[in-house]
């Protein structure tokens, strides 16, 4: 099992050892050592011990941490200077100041579990044109098809299937029962006999660095060109997106969202909750869409860090008006 010292942690929190940072309370009792039972696990503080590392994020959680059994409480440095109700903190060498305990929390987690259960299950199919880089995880039951190209640290969860020639970048997850690579839905119909035919559905689907892709989720490869997922972002449960769609960097896309065909979702736009876009959609850079919002199909909507409503997607603002007019006409 991996275990992390606190001087680990703070290196890991991109604090020198020593420096005025590393300690929650510039008073810390330099004569305290660390604990000396290895820290490896993350826990809520209810269900802390020794070997676990907790955040406070206020001075309300701060004491219960204070109060808990945990190894380690990440404790936010800002509220700790100065802070007179903090200072039950000086002489408990448990705490770690640091910018933002949350995240640090995060990052002990990850650091913690990034050895855990490495290979292929027994039950796991990977075609042997498949190639990939170091520390491959793939779970029971999962299908990495032929060519598939797949980067350092990838973990594909049990049941996920990843379909012929995907390319996956390092640090991608892929979590149970997801698709990647299906067949987007696009087809031709014969106007005098009313029947569809399948357009061609032989592009590719590229998922770039540190992508995290939630169960159930079903990506479709491109159907001349390719889909492509941006490095860093994140897709969570039960979301469809469609071929031949531009995903940005470091996009967060929540559980329902359907993204048909051929849209763009540029840099740092964050969709939420049943969104849903009509093919050659765009959304611009650091749009948020609040939750079922839509986007019709051919339309953009734009403007950095303004959140947008309702179908047709308006900004909040607007939606809100439109509202208080519908509910006076009742």
């Amino acid at each position: 099992m991996k275990s992390l010292t606190k001087e680990q942690i703070t290196a890991l929190a991109g604090m020198e050892p020593g420096s005025p940072t590393q300690n929650s309370v510039s008073k810390l009792r330099q004569e305290q050592q660390p604990p000396a039972t290895p820290l490896t696990r993350v826990a809520s503080m209810e269900d802390a011990g020794p070997d676990a590392v907790v955040f406070a994020q206020d001075e309300a959680s701060l004491a219960t941490a204070l109060a808990s059994k945990a190894g380690l409480v990440l404790a936010p440095l800002k509220l700790l200077k100065g802070h007179t109700a903090t200072e039950g903190a000086e002489a408990d060498a448990r705490v770690l100041g640091v910018e933002a305990p949350k995240y640090v929390f995060a990052l002990v987690a990850k650091e913690l579990s990034a050895e855990s259960a490495l290979g292929i299950h027994p039950s796991a199919f990977v075609d042997d044109s498949a190639r990939w880089g170091k520390r491959l995880r793939v779970g029971a039951t999962a299908v990495v098809e032929a060519n598939v190209r797949m980067g350092d640290d990838v973990v594909i969860g049990a049941g996920a299937k990843i379909l012929q020639g995907v390319e996956l970048g390092s640090r991608v997850v892929v979590q149970a029962g997801a698709v990647l690579g299906s067949t987007g839905f696009g087809y031709v119909r014969n106007r005098e006999t009313g029947e569809y035919l399948l357009f061609p559905q032989q592009g590719k689907l590229v998922i770039e660095d540190d992508v995290e892709i939630g169960a159930n989720t079903t990506i479709d490869r491109g159907a001349l060109g390719e889909t492509r997922i941006g490095k860093g972002t994140k897709i969570d449960n039960l979301v469809q997106v469609g071929h031949n769609c531009q995903v940005g960097k470091h996009v967060v896309i929540a559980s329902q969202v359907g993204i048909s065909g051929s849209c763009v979702i540029e840099d740092g736009a964050i969709l939420a909750g049943q969104v849903g876009l009509g093919d050659h959609a765009t959304v611009g850079k650091g749009v948020i869409l609040g939750g079922q919002g839509g986007v019709y199909p051919g339309k953009t909507i734009r403007g950095e860090g303004e959140m947008f409503a309702g179908t047709p997607a308006e900004p909040v603002r607007d939606f809100l008006k439109t509202m208080a007019k519908v509910r006076r006409l009742k």
